[in-house]
């Protein structure tokens, strides 16, 4: 019959294809996030690996365009490479744009683009979308409402995405531009320069264009605390951005998540910079040669840049062991989820740590702010960190193998590629092309890995109508 299309045609292939895609995306979004991710990373890889990509007009070898297309998908911030001088203007806005790209998230982009061709929104477009903002929504399965962001909110939520992103970087990037020209950076340099550092503030990256990057404003604070601004606004989260924009005078109905977020997020904030200033207080090399104002600033830029910024005004190979792991921990928490912020995340410490606090107290249930957290959200929280743990384990031994270098020194690089800060010992740059593909897979499974995870561990919750007989192991 006419109207009939054969499996096997070319029309039929598309159909088949199309249906086998929309299985992928309405079954799981983490999974079509991590596909998106990937093909990403792969164009990206490309475009990096074309001559006009680099000043020399060379082709830049596989393994560097790689790391720094994966670099700047998952907004990281590590090169391979002198981001200053190897890469060309074209370069430089391929990767502009990029970490935006992977700044804004991969359910988010792809939900938006829908929203602006479509001109709505359905069911199956804001779950897709809710996967970003909540990992416990990427299954099919029933979930709770009682949400951060409820299901009827993802379109606002969208908006402030993209809002929260043009009106952040554009304002600080306007704010740079006098800023960058009173520290004699030439006016026309600052057009490009004020808004790229914008970009690399708010999403958390770190990428410098100019020579000796941020170590030239070491004295200029007004820099100082507009990058540290920028990066607080992105590694706090869309949510809470979102949260803010509704009801930033009536914390009263601040979701819990947002109310963990900031608080946990200024508190790391201050304890790292105490920690920094009395673990760096007599090096000489670094705090011990300043004066009072100049180490409360860098104490402060460097907690801050430790939590996911990467921008770094002091030398991190001169830093004490004891700061370097300092550091690591602060790398290793990150910022806000559904953030440009990598690492486990300020809310997983927090659902910890006040489990811990409930279960030394003796409560039978883990409470905050006058709401109960649920089991399976603490489920999440502890496979979060025990994959996260995994992940840096191995690859730090892989590494190290490989290398045979400072092991604190691929330990600190290791966790800074899993957090996604860009902070380096000064490893990375040396490392041989085998090892910075492990590095690199280690920014992806940072990046995308936990989410993925802490959506398989949702998916697997489900109500279990017997319990089995009851036997207590000895721990601790």
């Amino acid at each position: 019959m006419s109207g009939m299309v054969s499996a096997s045609s070319p029309r039929g292939s598309l159909r088949t294809a199309g249906r086998r895609v929309k299985y992928i995306i309405t079954s799981s979004p983490s999974r079509f996030a991590i596909l998106i991710f990937a093909t990403l990373i792969l164009v990206f890889t490309v475009l990096l690996s074309l001559p006009i990509s680099s000043k020399s007009r060379t082709i830049t070898p596989l393994s560097d365009a790689f790391f720094t297309a994966m670099s700047t998908i998952c907004v990281t911030g590590l090169s391979t490479v002198d981001m200053s001088s190897h890469w060309s203007a074209f370069g430089n806005v391929v990767i502009f744009v990029g970490v935006n790209i992977g700044g804004m998230g991969a359910l988010t982009l792809a939900s938006l683009l829908g929203l602006v061709i479509s001109k709505r929104l359905g069911l199956r477009a804001k779950l897709l979308a809710a996967g970003d903002t909540n990992p416990m929504r990427a299954h099919g399965g029933p979930v709770n409402e009682s949400q951060t962001v409820r299901l009827g909110e993802v379109g606002q939520l969208l908006t402030t995405v993209a809002l929260s992103t043009l009106v952040i970087e554009g304002t600080l990037a306007i704010l740079l531009y006098p800023a960058l020209i009173w520290t004699g950076i030439d006016p026309f340099s600052a057009l490009w320069e004020a808004p790229y550092y914008a970009a690399m503030a708010f999403t958390n990256t770190g990428f410098t264009p100019n020579d000796g990057g941020v170590t030239v404003f070491a004295d200029d604070y007004l820099v100082l605390i507009l990058l540290m601004t920028g990066v607080f606004l992105g590694s706090i989260g869309f949510p809470v951005i979102y949260t803010l924009a509704k009801h930033v005078w009536h914390v009263k109905r601040w979701p819990l998540h947002s109310k963990l977020t900031l608080i946990t997020t200024v508190l790391l904030f201050i304890v790292g910079a105490a920690v920094f200033l009395v673990l760096e207080y007599a090096n000489p090399k670094t705090f011990g040669s300043m004066d009072a104002s100049e180490t409360t600033m860098n104490a402060l830029f460097l907690s801050a840049m430790t939590r996911s910024g990467g921008f770094n005004v002091i030398d991190i190979s001169d830093l004490n062991g004891s700061s370097m792991l300092a550091a690591c921990m602060l790398m290793f928490v990150g910022g806000g989820s559904a953030s440009t912020a990598g690492g486990i995340k300020v809310t997983t410490l927090a659902v910890l740590a006040i489990a811990v606090w409930s279960e030394a107290r003796g409560r039978q249930s883990v409470e905050a702010f006058g709401r109960r957290i649920p089991s399976d959200v603490q489920r999440v929280a502890l496979s979060v960190v025990a994959w996260g743990s995994t992940i840096v384990a191995l690859s730090t031994i892989v590494i190290a193998q490989i290398t045979k270098a400072d092991i604190i020194d691929v330990l600190f690089d290791v966790i800074s590629a899993f957090g996604t800060v860009g902070l380096s010992s000064g490893l990375t740059e040396t490392l041989p092309d085998s090892a910075s593909y492990v590095l690199a897979a280690t920014i992806f499974m940072g990046r995308v890995g936990t989410v993925t995870l802490a959506a398989a561990v949702a998916a697997t919750s489900r109500s279990q109508l017997y319990s089995l007989p009851v036997e207590r192991p000895i721990v601790g």
